[in-house]
C-alpha cells in the first residue's frame, strides 16, 4: 500500500479474539494500515483454524479470510511469564485492544480494561460481548445464530409457514466487528484532543437489535407481529424475488412510479391503475392477490430476458446468483474486491472501502500459530550460577 492508502499507519492493535467478531474487526483495521497482533491459545489456536473442510494449506479457509494481514502470537495466559510478556506488549506498543473472549476469562489473568488502562490511560479497549455488559443475560455466552434467534432476526427471515431460517452469513458477528471498529476510530479521534483512551463496548445482542431497527419500529407503531415474506419485505410490494423460466430475479419496485413501470414492462397495465394496487399501502394490504399475477408473467421469461426488459423500463432488478457466479462476476472483478496475499494462490474478500479511488489492503497471509512469538520477549527464568 502507498501511504495515502494507509490511514491507520502507526497504530498498533492487539487482538485477543477468536472465531469471527474480533478477527473481522482486526481484518478491517489491518487493511486500513494498522499493525494488528493476533493473540491465540498455543494449544489449538483460534477455533476458526479448524472450521473445515474446506482447508487451504492445512488451515480452514474461513481462518485465512478473517486473519490475513496480521502478525500472530501464541500465549498461555496461565503461564505467568507469558502473561507478563503480553501485558508488557500491550503497555509498551498497543494503541488499542480488541477482545471477544468469554466473560470472566481475562479477569483471572489480570488482562482487563481497568487494569491495563490504569497503567496506560491512553489505551483504547474494545469489548465485543455476547449479550451486553449488563442485564440478566450479561454472563451468558453467545454466538451469531443465538443472537439471530434472540433478537428477532430469525422471526423476520424465511417464510412464515416454514421452520426458522438463519441468515446464511455471520452478519451479527461481522456487524459487531464493524461496530467495534467504528467505536475504536471515534475513540482515536477523541484521543487527539484529550490524550485519553476509552472503553468501547458492543455485543452481538446489541448488533442484532440494531439490525432490527425497522421491524421493531413497525411493531411499536402497529402492535402487529408480521410474518416473514421470504425474499420480500413487510413494508414494500412488489419487492422480492420472482421465479423465471430458468431461475430467479430480484425485483425492487420500491415506489409507485417504479411499480407502474413494472406493470408496463410486463404488459399488466390494468394493474397499474387498479385502486387495489395503485399505491404501496394498497399493495401491501393486497399482496396475496397481486404477487401471483406478476409471477404468472415472469415465469414465462428467462432470467436474462426479464432482466433486460426491466432494465429498459428503468425498474431495479438483479439475478439471484450462486457463490461461484458471484466470485467470477464481471462486477466483482471490476471492483477489485478480492485480495491475493503473498505466497498464496487463494482469492480472499477485501473491505468495501476506497480512499481517493484506492482500496486499502494488506497482502500478508494469515499467520501460522505463534509465528511471531519473538515480539513477546518472554523473560527467561533466572538460574543459579554454575559451580
Amino acid at each position: 500500500m502507498n501511504s495515502v492508502d494507509k490511514p491507520l499507519a502507526g497504530i498498533t492493535v492487539v487482538e485477543l479474539g477468536h472465531s469471527v467478531a474480533a478477527p473481522y474487526a482486526g481484518l478491517i483495521l489491518a487493511d486500513l494500515g494498522a499493525r494488528v497482533i493476533k493473540v491465540e491459545n498455543p494449544g489449538s489456536g483460534d477455533y476458526a483454524r479448524g472450521w473445515g473442510p474446506p482447508f487451504f494449506q492445512d488451515t480452514a479457509s474461513a481462518f485465512h479470510s478473517l486473519n490475513r494481514g496480521k502478525e500472530g502470537i501464541a500465549v498461555d495466559f496461565a503461564d505467568e511469564a507469558q502473561a507478563d510478556a503480553l501485558r508488557r506488549l500491550i503497555l509498551t506498543e498497543a494503541d488499542a485492544v480488541i477482545q471477544n473472549l468469554r466473560p470472566g476469562i481475562l479477569d483471572k489473568f489480570g488482562l482487563t480494561a481497568d487494569l491495563m488502562r490504569a497503567s496506560k490511560p491512553e489505551l483504547i479497549w474494545c469489548d465485543i460481548g455476547a449479550f451486553g455488559a449488563t442485564g440478566p443475560l450479561a454472563s451468558k455466552p453467545g454466538y451469531d445464530p443465538l443472537a439471530q434467534a434472540s433478537t428477532g432476526i430469525m422471526s423476520v427471515t424465511g417464510e412464515g409457514d416454514r421452520p426458522p431460517v438463519r441468515v446464511g452469513v455471520s452478519l451479527i458477528d461481522m456487524g459487531s466487528g464493524m461496530w467495534a471498529v467504528i467505536g475504536l476510530l471515534a475513540a482515536l479521534v477523541a484521543r487527539r484532543e484529550t490524550g485519553q483512551g476509552r472503553l468501547v463496548s458492543t455485543s452481538l445482542f446489541e448488533t442484532g437489535l440494531a439490525w432490527m431497527t425497522v421491524p421493531l419500529a413497525g411493531y411499536e407503531a402497529s402492535g402487529e407481529l408480521r410474518r416473514p415474506f421470504g425474499s420480500g419485505t413487510a413494508e414494500i410490494v412488489p419487492y422480492q424475488c420472482f421465479e423465471t423460466s430458468d431461475g430467479w430475479l430480484m425485483v425492487a419496485a420500491g415506489n409507485d412510479s417504479l411499480y407502474r413501470k413494472l406493470c408496463g414492462a410486463l404488459g399488466l397495465t390494468a394493474l397499474a391503475t387498479d385502486p387495489d394496487f395503485a399505491t404501496n399501502t394498497a399493495r401491501v394490504v393486497n399482496r396475496e392477490r397481486l404477487i401471483p399475477q406478476i409471477s404468472a408473467v415472469t415465469r414465462t421469461l428467462s432470467t436474462d430476458a426479464l432482466g433486460r426488459t426491466l432494465d429498459e423500463a428503468g425498474v431495479p432488478n438483479a439475478p439471484l446468483l450462486n457463490v461461484d457466479q458471484v466470485s467470477r462476476h464481471p462486477q466483482t472483478q471490476a471492483l477489485a474486491m478480492t485480495v491475493r496475499c503473498s505466497a498464496d494462490d487463494i482469492d480472499l474478500m477485501g473491505v468495501p472501502l476506497s480512499f481517493d479511488g484506492q482500496r486499502p489492503r494488506k497482502r500478508v497471509r494469515a499467520p501460522k500459530l505463534g509465528e511471531h512469538n519473538d515480539i513477546l520477549k518472554i523473560a527467561k527464568p533466572e538460574t543459579a550460577d554454575a559451580r
